[in-house]
């Protein structure tokens, strides 16, 4: 009896062994030649246009492979590696993406030769849970070491690819002051900084340099009437997320009115009810109400009448920090477990002053001195909308590689430096290994190497000449010699197309960004290898289902 056919078994396509790796590989290929080019300080920008004709503008390897539609599996992988870099460390997403897909050509190659995925997999782990090891002991400095400059320095570098490049020290002054003003310390008296209590907020107008850090969190709206107080002291602040408006019966309500005064007096109860939830608010000691939904001309009257500041549609992300800051409660009903109304002055949050302010052609709302945290705003200012969203993004990056600086408390030299390091170690580290594993680990030292060699490509320099230098020296600092300890923070400069002490001058990345990119990249890369089997199904068309 003959055996049945593929078909048979299932419908749809099956690609298996090397050509499913092989496809992968191209896939990834492709993906991280998109992201390759702007790699480093020097590195150019992509503009991307989506469907409607939306522009983006950017070399921030997470937006990229974001706004990037990509349908093949295996790149998808690729894509996820970024937003987890971009989610646990702020940055680094390029150079992560481009070790993943480097690795992985590498070991298809060694495939290619007859060696089994499984002991490639096993010289990867081994080689990414060494570069962790060596770069912990080695290569790591303590932040209190070094001074607190060192802090400048680590935002200064991560916005040194960017667009603010050029005055990359002052925006790094203004990201190290909205972090301190963050500062806060958990239940285990560890000092913490959650920068996503600093709020940025775009204008157009000025110049990138005239941005500043407002003490306090600002809202981008003003008031909801003219007749309101600009200024409230000692505020009390309301947060709702609930109408303000005319109470209206619920769709599918009937009431049958034979008397045309009963519907006189529906109307006026529709008025009292929201009347009745507004006096509650006040005599509760409000004088500030955010409402994230809307706030009618009835309702307003009284606000006006009461001297309190009432804003309507802040958006729901922004109540919730303003919560946060003040204390207060964010409250979706009046209504308590028996369907009672009522307003407890519990839920009010606290803050010195509340006042409205203009800023270019806007109006924007400032809480200062919140009660329960500190809170801080960054305004930027620039010509047009790409410029300022470019600006956030880097901005972004800067707070996450900061925060995590002050947390970890260590720093690496960077524009290279630990990778030819821990390349040069991986080598040494290869040849002792007396099994398969051996040819893992010297390929996964080889494969660091693409992040100075497309630094140098990307600066315009001779990248085969100046890697193979760097490597010397970090040869000549593992060696043992005590003179030649210094070169172990050698690095890159792009901008003269030489080496220097980078430690010195200043070129630094959180340890945490190093290791955890490492681990990434190798687990991206042991993850797609993994695959020697893509059966992808196919819709069967005539079911009857797609009828009407």
């Amino acid at each position: 009896m003959q055996g049945a056919r593929q078909s048979d078994v299932f419908f749809g396509e099956r690609e298996s062994g090397q050509d499913v790796r092989q496809s992968n590989v191209t896939a990834v290929q492709a993906v991280a030649n998109i992201v390759k080019s702007s790699l480093g300080p020097v590195g150019l920008d992509k503009m991307l246009v989506d469907d409607i004709g939306d522009v983006t503008i950017t070399n921030d390897g997470a937006t990229i492979l974001k706004l990037l539609e990509v349908e093949h599996p295996a790149a998808k992988i690729l894509v996820e590696l970024a937003e987890l870099q971009d989610r646990e460390v702020g940055d680094g997403t390029t150079s992560v993406v481009v070790l993943a897909a480097e690795l992985l050509r590498r070991a298809n190659d060694l495939v290619r030769q007859k060696i089994h995925p499984t002991s490639v997999i096993a010289g990867y782990r081994l080689a990414a849970k060494e570069c962790v090891k060596y770069c912990e002991k080695h290569m790591a400095r303590k932040v209190e070491d070094l001074g607190m400059e060192t802090i400048k320095n680590v935002a200064k570098t991560s916005m040194s690819s960017k667009v603010v490049g050029m005055d990359s020290d002052f925006f790094a002054g203004l990201v190290v002051n909205a972090c301190e003003k963050v500062k806060t310390y958990d239940d285990m008296g560890d000092v913490k900084y959650p920068i996503n209590r600093v709020n940025i907020l775009k204008a157009h107008g000025k110049s990138a340099k005239e941005s500043e850090v407002l003490d306090g969190y600002a809202l981008n709206l003003g008031r909801s009437a003219q007749g309101m107080p600009t200024h409230v002291s000692n505020a009390k602040i309301a947060c709702l997320d609930f109408n303000l408006q005319k109470t209206k019966m619920l769709f599918g309500i009937q009431v049958l009115v034979n008397d045309p005064k009963e519907l006189e007096r529906i109307r006026e109860e529709e008025s009292a009810i929201t009347s009745r939830r507004i006096q509650m608010v006040l005599e509760a000691g409000a004088n500030v109400i955010l409402c994230t939904k809307g706030i009618d001309d009835m309702a307003l009257k009284y606000f006006v009448e009461a001297g309190a500041i009432a804003c309507r549609r802040v958006p729901k992300e922004d109540l919730k920090r303003v919560a946060r800051a003040t204390g207060a409660q964010v409250l979706s009903s009046l209504s308590d477990m028996d369907g009672n109304e009522s307003f407890d002055p519990t839920h009010l949050g606290e803050a010195k002053e509340v006042f409205e302010t203009r800023v270019s052609d806007d109006e924007m709302i400032l809480i200062k001195g919140c009660k329960s945290s500190q809170a801080c705003t960054m305004l930027l200012r620039g010509a047009n909308d790409y410029f300022l969203d470019e600006i956030d993004r880097s901005l972004h990056d800067a707070l996450c590689v900061v925060k995590r600086c002050l947390e970890s408390g260590s720093v690496v030299p960077g524009g290279g430096a630990v990778e030819s390091a821990l390349s040069v170690h991986l080598e040494q580290k290869s040849v002792s290994l007396g099994s398969r594993e051996q040819l893992a680990v010297a390929e996964f030292a080889e494969a660091l190497l693409c992040i100075p060699k497309t630094l140098a490509v990307n600066a315009a320099k001779d990248s085969t000449d100046l890697v193979a230098k760097l490597r010397a020296y970090h040869f000549a600092s593992q060696s043992g010699k005590e003179e030649d300890k210094h070169y172990a923070s050698y690095g890159l400069d792009l901008h003269k197309g030489e080496l220097r002490d980078n430690l010195a001058a200043g070129v630094l990345e959180p340890t945490m960004s190093k290791c955890k990119s490492f681990k990434f990249a190798a687990e991206a890369a042991i993850t797609i290898l993994r695959i020697d089997d893509m059966i992808k199904l196919e819709k069967e068309d005539g079911d009857g289902r797609d009828g009407f």
